[in-house]
């Protein structure tokens, strides 16, 4: 997803989530954020959040609740933030605090996927068959999980427990949370997201499955999101829709480019400013 954090006095902006930029053209083997990605492309279009000093709060494949803890952190400790952004993920990431060790983000926690998993290991094989960088990258990330002791507790829990309901009461929870944390220090905030699969399943809404979700659905505050399209449509569904050139799993710079520009509008209503 992207989270943004733009500091008044500074016009500095930090972002997290998805929109880290790997396989950007800038990409430097994901060592540091895009400065192309949409996220930093559309601060840097707004003459209130021109982005002299971007900070990015982003990790690669992290899920809904490690994008909420993070940018919570971050608005913690920046003083006078004058806006916020964040693009959502996929439903199916988990974020886990574990025993500590050092090579854990911040020596604690662990995004795991369904791709973490020895039943998804062929999924994964596949989907980065034409990228050995990417291919790297997953070895590299599965000795790291095997060492830090997340890789049973991926397999367990995709295994035994994971499933859409939980997923989606989880997702909603952080999203409200971060939503009233955002409101009650008065800071703007615009969230977008990367598919669909957040809200729906093919045509029907997660919303209707009972009294909980239906309850959930309402605290969502949908006057601050933007959607590429009917039925909340995301960045990455937009992207394929659109034939949108696409690296190994990533939208590449033209994506990002022209869904700035459909997102301006709604990003200076929320905040304030001119296009540059």
């Amino acid at each position: 997803m992207t989270e943004d954090i733009i500091d008044d006095a500074n016009q500095r902006m930090s972002k997290s989530r998805e929109t880290f930029g790997h396989e950007l053209s800038d990409d430097n083997e994901g060592k540091t954020p895009s400065r192309k990605s949409w996220a930093y492309l559309l601060v840097s279009n707004n003459t209130k959040t021109r982005a002299n000093d971007y900070i990015c709060t982003a990790r690669p494949g992290s899920g809904n609740s490690g994008i909420a803890r993070r940018v919570f952190n971050a608005v913690a400790n920046t003083k006078d933030i004058s806006c916020v952004v964040v693009m959502w993920s996929f439903l199916s990431r988990y974020d886990w605090a574990m025993p500590r060790h050092s090579s854990l983000e911040n020596t604690r926690w662990a995004t795991i996927s369904p791709w973490d998993t020895k039943m998804a290991s062929e999924e994964r094989h596949n989907a980065l068959a034409g990228s050995e960088p990417q291919q790297e990258e997953w070895k590299r990330r599965q000795d790291l999980l095997v060492n830090t002791g997340v890789k049973p507790l991926a397999d367990t829990i995709y295994r035994h427990a994971a499933n859409e309901y939980h997923e989606t009461y989880l997702s909603w929870k952080s999203i409200i949370w971060l939503q009233n944390i955002l409101e009650k220090k008065k800071i703007p905030f615009m969230f977008t997201l990367a598919d669909n699969s957040l809200f729906y399943k093919d045509f029907e809404q997660h919303k209707d499955q009972d009294p909980l979700m239906l309850a959930l659905h309402k605290e969502i505050d949908f006057t601050k999101w933007y959607f590429f399209g009917e039925r909340c449509m995301g960045f990455n569904q937009w992207a394929l829709m659109n034939e949108y050139e696409r690296g190994t799993t990533h939208p590449l710079d033209k994506a990002h480019q022209d869904a700035v520009q459909l997102m301006l509008p709604k990003f200076n209503e929320i905040i304030g400013g001119q296009n540059v």
